[in-house]
Order: structure tokens, then C-alpha cells, then sequence
């Protein structure tokens, strides 16, 4: 979404069989980047924004039972696939949590809707969501699809609950991930269309060097959340830095998102 000098990505979080509107949730975030405040402070109806096309970083496509698990206004990406497993007859369970009840959007909504197939768990009178007792249902013989999302804390507790068992994991983050920047050395990247090739320095992404190079990018968030910036790889081993890519996609090697994902050789051959 697009409007002025601001461009934000967001969810969406309707019905996907209703292809005649797109619906998202922004939660108003006083102390953020500033998207937020515009839509709720000076977005109004009538006004007009620019969209693009969605892109699907966070595919549905369960083998099994599903587990939903969403912190927070995480659960904005599940929505539609709750609403897709339910219409499918998918076997599935969410798990809801939030600081307290009227701070969880959608929950009453969720409820009345599911029945018993949602458990909410408000932090002000539950504690935090018993994660053993979320996997367990997928992380046996049978085993199933987790899908979550919500802040670091909760998907890296579901990670590591999920590492070594039959549960296939899925996120999604809103936060880029924490890398340690200090042993960053230079390498070289050649773009295969055009044949040049760009230093990239230690302390520079690929981006930034191709952008101060004349080389045109499409690029938006800069922090390996939101796919933008994807680009094939023709040859060089990846340090893959996202948040969007899946362990398999990461081993296949074959695209990365050079805002923040570097080189784990001297020379790397992308497809541009």
C-alpha cells in the first residue's frame, strides 16, 4: 500500500472466496514507523491509496491436521487460512494469545464462529499459551502443519518446539531477523543480463551498492520481511538473512533477497 512518501505491507485477512474487496488489519502503533499512525489518524473514507499485487510469502498448502498458532495481530496471515482449512474440512485447532481480551482482534468473531476449535488464551488471565500442549496434536506419528505468527519470542519457542519432530513448521515474521554483523567481509556480485560486476563492501548490502550503481530494483521494506527485492541466483553460495524463506528454499539456493542476505563466497552470479 501505497501513499505519498509511505509504503507499507499488510496481511490480508478476508474471506478468500470474496474476490470482490481486499480486507487487512493495522493495529495502531503510536511508537512505530509511522504507517500506522497514517491509517488510523488521517486515512479516511473516500481518500485514495495505491496497491499492488499481493504476493503469497506464506503459502497454505497443508499434508494433514493443522495447529494455527498467533500471537498478538498475528493473526491476521491465518484468518484466511483458517476460513480455507475450515471450508476444506481440514482437521485443525487454533491457539490465540494476546496481553488481554479486548486487546485480541477477531476473537469474538473467531469464537462464535469455531466453537471449540479456538482457545484464547488472554496473558492477563491465562499466562502465556501452554506451547507443548499447542504442537502436541502434530508432533507424533501422524504428525501435521503448524502455522504461526506473531512476535520473535513466541516463533522461536514454536521453532525449537518443532525442530527433530513430524510437525512441518510455517511462519511468518514481522520483525527482520537479528544477524551479527561483525565478521561481514566484501565479495563480488555479477549481474548475468548485463554482465557487470559490483563490489560489495563489508558494511554495504547488495542492494544499496546496485541502487547507487544506476541499477534499478525493486525493493520496499529493506529489512527481509515483505519479498520485494527477490532475485534469482545463477551460481555462489547464499548467507541467507530473511524471514521468508523456508529451510528447503534456503538449501535450494536458488533466490534470495539481496536488501539483506549476503555472500558465503568471493563471487556471487545473480539473474538480472
Amino acid at each position: 500500500m501505497t501513499c505519498g512518501d509511505l509504503l507499507r505491507q499488510y496481511s490480508l485477512c478476508g474471506d478468500p472466496a470474496d474476490t470482490d474487496r481486499w480486507s487487512i488489519a493495522v493495529l495502531h502503533e503510536v511508537g512505530g514507523r509511522g504507517g500506522s499512525r497514517f491509517v488510523h489518524e488521517t486515512l479516511a473514507v473516500g481518500d485514495e491509496i495505491r496497491i499492488g499485487l499481493p504476493r503469497n510469502n506464506f503459502d497454505f498448502d497443508p499434508a494433514g491436521r493443522c495447529v494455527f498458532i498467533a500471537g498478538g495481530i498475528g493473526i491476521t496471515p491465518l484468518l484466511p487460512m483458517i476460513r480455507a482449512a475450515s471450508s476444506r474440512g481440514v482437521e485443525w485447532s487454533l491457539i490465540y494469545g494476546g496481553r488481554t481480551c479486548d486487546s485480541m482482534a477477531f476473537a469474538d468473531e473467531l469464537s462464535a464462529t469455531y466453537g471449540d476449535a479456538v482457545t484464547l488464551v488472554p496473558e492477563n488471565e491465562c499466562g502465556r499459551i501452554d506451547l507443548d500442549a499447542a504442537v502436541a496434536p502434530v508432533v507424533g506419528a501422524s504428525g501435521g502443519d503448524v502455522y504461526c505468527c506473531g512476535p520473535e519470542g513466541l516463533l522461536t519457542a514454536v521453532q525449537e518446539r518443532c525442530a527433530g519432530t513430524t510437525a512441518r513448521l510455517h511462519i511468518e515474521r514481522f520483525t527482520p531477523v537479528e544477524v551479527d554483523t561483525r565478521a561481514d567481509s566484501a565479495f563480488e556480485v555479477e549481474l548475468a543480463v548485463t554482465g557487470s560486476v559490483h563490489q560489495i563492501p563489508a558494511d554495504r548490502s547488495i542492494l544499496s551498492v546496485l541502487e547507487a550503481d544506476g541499477v534499478n530494483v525493486l525493493y520496499s521494506c529493506t529489512e527481509g520481511t515483505c519479498g520485494t527485492c527477490e532475485t534469482g541466483v545463477i551460481s555462489g553460495e547464499v548467507e541467507h538473512r530473511d524471514a521468508l524463506l523456508t529451510e528447503d528454499e534456503r538449501d535450494a539456493g536458488d533466490v534470495m533477497f539481496i536488501c539483506v542476505s549476503r555472500a558465503r563466497c568471493p563471487r556471487l552470479v545473480l539473474d538480472m
